[in-house]
């Protein structure tokens, strides 16, 4: 007994030290995300060791995160070759071109979150929606001199919905394989905590769009001058469009990610060869380093800069930092004494509930990653919820709550690293303006408290 409230208090201690560190580093010295998630999880290291913790278990938890984020990784430096290959070649200018033409500014934010949720909806893949469709959205906005964390916001918020809803997604797959729940029962399930989230989102950008001028006709002149300019710097030929045509389709056929996002880049170099008129040189520049847009005009110049292998290292190296930060916690057992503490001393369901919720906010802030947290989390709370006799699609509900949304507005999270890297704008200025992301969470303690959403609680033993 003495042993195990010793567990608990070394367990408690870690946790905290490792929100201090995050706290003090990010709010009171202000320093670079990347070092205040290395440092932390030195710090945290360095107790473990002296607790008892082996090294070789640290550094195998490191190992398994590493792996289980690999794939982020690769999209990430992926999509940053794409965007570069994509600018090159005039598709993402030859968007924003059509975007500024076809879309009034009065209804912008409502049609760009519409836009990303049908494409990650459709796709399945809120990452692929972003870096494509959302770079040109970005731009559109520039143009329209709307304020660029309305429209990340928005973006965000689409891709999330249809990622969280979409049958194809990875996460729609696997929280309900991890929690032993029918993926159709899980979707139905998600409806209660997503779609009211989703529609006071549209609301929101529906007034904030209200601000600015409404009618169909470009007369902003920002918006003539950056026409004028794609114009005299690119040849906007329709085909253009056949890069993203191409991947939004492959991905809708489920091919996997690596190779859509291979075959977009060789399409895109393609085209800036063809239409373009770019030489191989050129093309192989633009891939590591990004685009460098010399068009004079400062606006254009800010919007198409961007893109290239080096763009994107940054985000790879938060990534990594993370998987160094929530290591030595997975590996001392932080999370099962979390869960076994709960399970001990709860006697309600809707305390049992709570608890989980406040367990899984805590494991994705220090893990970064709803792959890590899917399958750690699933099928350890599954007895707990079947103890209480809580049906089990409340469990794969919570993952996507606390992990497919909230990780977009999370600084150092996967999601959220992701985002801000390729649309330019910090996580916790665009975060307030994606309303379904936190939302989500709220309505679920509603629902805990009320009983309403829940299910028949007699309803839940699944064998």
């Amino acid at each position: 007994m003495e042993h195990q409230k010793n567990s608990v208090f070394r367990a408690y201690v870690l946790l905290i030290l490792a929100i201090v560190s995050i706290i003090g580093g990010l709010k009171v010295l202000k320093a670079p995300t990347t070092i205040t998630l290395l440092t932390g999880g030195i710090l945290v290291s360095i107790v473990s060791v002296l607790w008892g913790t082996k090294w070789e278990t640290i550094e195998k938890s490191l190992f398994e995160s590493v792996g289980l984020m690999a794939i982020g990784i690769y999209i990430t430096l992926a999509i940053g070759l794409l965007v570069g290959s994509w600018i090159l070649s005039g598709t993402v200018p030859v968007m924003i071109y059509y975007g500024l033409k076809l879309l009034s500014p009065s209804i912008f934010l409502f049609m760009t979150c519409i836009i990303c949720s049908l494409m990650s909806l459709m796709t399945g893949s809120s990452w692929g929606t972003i870096g494509t469709v959302g770079i040109a959205l970005m731009g559109v906005s520039q143009g329209l001199g709307i304020p660029m964390q309305y429209t990340a916001g928005a973006i965000v918020v689409g891709a999330m919905f249809g990622d969280k809803l979409s049958p194809l997604s990875d996460t729609t797959i696997m929280a309900p394989a991890l929690s032993g729940v029918d993926i159709i029962e899980h979707i139905k399930h998600m409806l209660y905590t997503t779609v009211p989230g989703y529609v006071i989102s549209l609301i929101l950008f529906i007034i904030l769009g209200m601000q600015y001028k409404t009618g169909g006709d470009i007369t902003n002149s920002n918006a003539q001058e950056i026409l004028s300019t794609l114009q005299n710097s690119f040849n906007l030929n329709p085909l253009l469009l056949l890069p993203p045509v191409v991947v939004l389709f492959l991905i809708y056929k489920k091919v996997p990610s690596l190779p859509v996002f291979g075959i977009g880049i060789i399409l895109g170099c393609i085209c800036a060869g063809v239409f373009q008129g770019s030489s191989l040189s050129e093309m192989t520049t633009v891939l590591n380093a990004g685009f460098k847009s010399e068009s004079g005009v400062k606006l254009v110049d800010s919007m198409l800069s961007r893109g290239g292998m080096t763009s994107t290292l940054g985000t790879v190296a938060i990534i990594l930092s993370a998987a160094v930060f929530g290591a030595p916690l997975k590996a001392a057992g932080v999370l099962q004494v979390l869960v076994n503490s709960l399970s001990e001393s709860t006697k309600s369901w809707k305390a049992i509930m709570v608890g989980s919720y406040i367990t899984n906010l805590i494991f994705i802030s220090i893990t970064t990653s709803y792959y890590v947290c899917f399958t750690v989390l699933g099928p350890i709370m599954q007895p707990i919820f079947d103890k209480f006799n809580i049906p089990r699609k409340n469990l794969s509900r919570m993952l996507e709550d606390t992990g497919t949304a909230l990780c977009w507005i999370i600084p150092w999270g996967m999601s959220g690293i992701f985002a801000s890297g390729i649309l330019g704008v910090p996580v916790l200025e665009y975060a307030i303006y994606a309303p379904t992301t936190y939302l989500g969470i709220v309505f679920a303690f509603i629902y805990i408290f009320t009983g309403f959403g829940i299910g028949k609680l007699e309803e839940t033993k699944i064998a």
